[in-house]
């Protein structure tokens, strides 16, 4: 979480006890961070090339078991924006009660779709543009990679609270990012 400002993540701390299981939602081709190490993973995509444990959409994930934690870095702003919420109660259906939904997406409170480069990523430099439609030069091969919604901390915080979240916390991160956490009561 280093690149996104956070050097630890406290509450993946406190999910003790045997099984801690996280879902993987949107996983794409990333590994788990490190800061998950000690979490027996598995993996949910839509896109089958990239090899989930599951292919499903993060709105329909079937009878899958439960979860200590739901990851979701950078996948929830490629669901349509009136599927948010179907995508996190999907995440609250399949955690267990104490169980985090763990969210990433892009921050939008302050950019403007540009094609002014606003940070350089592992995968190149990003754009306002990038950030409210998707990494242009990805979406042609990959359809899936373009963005149907964005985010603010406060429609974020909506969102998580809305699908049943209890408490909620978003934080701003470096480079354009926003950190969800809601907890399943």
């Amino acid at each position: 979480m280093e690149g996104f400002g956070l050097t630890s993540y406290g509450p993946a701390a406190s999910l003790t006890g045997p099984p801690r299981r996280v879902l993987h939602a949107g996983c794409g081709g990333e590994p788990l961070p490190e800061w998950l190490d000690g979490f027996a993973e598995t993996r949910l995509d839509i896109e089958a090339t990239h090899a989930p444990d599951i292919v499903a959409s993060m709105t329909d994930m079937g009878n899958i078991g439960t979860y200590d934690a739901v990851l979701c870095q950078h996948a929830l702003e490629h669901v349509h924006g009136h599927e948010v919420g179907r995508a996190l109660a999907e995440f609250l259906r399949v955690l267990r009660p104490g169980g985090h939904a763990l969210v990433f997406v892009p921050d939008l409170e302050d950019v403007q779709p540009t094609d002014e480069v606003l940070y350089v990523s592992p995968a190149g430099p990003v754009t306002g543009r990038d950030m409210f439609y998707g990494k242009q030069d990805l979406i042609e091969a990959m359809p899936f990679m373009a963005h149907r919604t964005g985010f603010t901390a406060a429609t974020l915080r909506a969102a998580l609270q809305d699908a049943g979240f209890a408490p909620v916390t978003v934080k701003r991160m470096d480079c354009f990012n926003l950190f969800g956490i809601g907890v399943k009561p």
